[in-house]
């Protein structure tokens, strides 16, 4: 058994789904684990047959035969669940999800909440109330993944819910708005309970690793987002490094994993918060097929040189944490390039070569940076 780790070296969008999903691609027994983030996830995955699909709640190895197993680390929606698992099903793909009892639930409370402060506050949220969800949990008015099979269990959680957000933080709702809601949350809850049955609540991934020839650690946003390293207040609220993920492949007794750095050929940030080279836009070809398009809680994508720098810094922070293992870099959206690669070093504007050239100017042997040209198509080792 080998374990390997995905993480995204930016703000996110660096393609952290296409990475995930030609590692599993790669194995003849992949398990996905997501171990950061939540439902908020946006991966993209195309396959050469032109199916495309941006995974949130399920892990971006599915269309690739690959079970995702969803940590306690990670928030979980079930109207996304639904959503999503439908979605998937009309792309002939029937996802197959395990949970540990214990992930946080996110209600219409949390979605309603988190909208009304990203209104007035512009954090950079998504507006899909993760962080609302993980603020929530740090007291006592919790949800789980578990809660969600017995009618009363629930109600009484949600209660509590309900009652953190009036009478604690004084919020008020749009009365049909939040009815609405919840009429949705409870047809959600009907059909989890359906088509996730509690034999699919994992209460160890050690055992349930015990299956898989390659267990793929999927990360979700960027280290430059990370609650402890990030940019406050702009940052999530989440350990989007590879603690988490250590953690788990402690307690599993897992192997070190090898980790696959992503950045793509220039930098983005969705949302408000500090982007270094903003004035300094990259020359690209129009890219219709985006995933993050503009929306009203994190306005446009915004673009802007590489910074090695930056690279640097959130290479730094997670050497922390993995010290002890292999690391990779793979470099992507290298076709959106017009003309020559240009990125910023100390400072400086500097033309890259290649992406060897930024692997080594990042302390990485050419046979350990890969590079993808296309949303479409497998990673390329640069030696090769």
């Amino acid at each position: 058994m080998k374990t390997q780790l995905v993480i995204g070296l930016g703000f996110g969008d660096e393609g952290k789904g296409l990475t995930t999903d030609f590692l599993c691609r790669q194995a003849d027994s992949p398990l996905v684990v997501r171990f950061s983030g939540g439902h908020q996830a946006g991966h993209t995955v195309v396959t050469r047959e032109g199916t495309r699909h941006v995974f949130s709640n399920f892990g971006a190895g599915t269309l690739a035969g690959a079970p995702t197993y969803y940590s306690r680390y990670c928030t979980f929606n079930p109207v996304g669940f639904q959503r999503e698992r439908e979605a998937l099903l009309k792309l002939g793909t029937t996802p197959v999800l395990y949970t540990d009892g214990l992930a946080p639930v996110t209600t219409p409370y949390d979605v309603l909440y988190n909208r009304k402060l990203e209104t007035k506050e512009r954090h950079g949220s998504c507006g899909l109330g993760f962080g609302a969800t993980v603020a929530r949990h740090e007291g006592p008015a919790k949800l789980h993944v578990l809660d969600l099979y017995d009618d009363f269990i629930l109600e009484q959680k949600l209660q509590a819910v309900a009652t953190y957000y009036g009478n604690r933080l004084g919020v008020t709702y749009d009365t049909d708005a939040l009815r609405e809601q919840l009429m949705v949350f409870h047809d959600a809850v009907n059909y989890f309970r359906s088509h996730h049955p509690q034999k699919y609540v994992a209460h160890s991934l050690a055992s349930l690793a015990k299956g898989y020839d390659t267990i793929v650690f999927e990360g979700s946003q960027g280290l430059l987002l990370d609650q402890d390293f990030g940019y406050f207040p702009h940052v999530t609220r989440a350990h989007v490094s590879s603690r988490n993920a250590m953690e788990l492949i402690a307690t599993a007794g897992l192997p070190l994993p090898e980790i696959f750095y992503v950045t793509r050929a220039y930098q983005t940030r969705h949302g408000n918060g500090p982007l270094t080279n903003e004035h300094l836009e990259p020359n690209l070809h129009p890219t219709p097929n985006e995933t993050n398009v503009t929306n009203p809680w994190q306005g446009p994508q915004r673009r802007s040189l590489l910074d090695l720098d930056q690279l640097r810094f959130a290479l730094a922070m997670d050497n922390h944490y993995a010290h002890a293992c292999h690391k990779n870099l793979v470099v992507t959206c290298l076709d959106q390039l017009k003309g020559e690669w240009f990125a910023t070093d100390d400072g400086r504007r500097i033309r890259l070569g290649s992406s060897a050239d930024l692997g080594g100017r990042l302390g990485f042997t050419e046979d350990r940076v890969y590079t993808n040209a296309s949303e479409v198509g497998d990673l390329l080792v640069c030696s090769l």
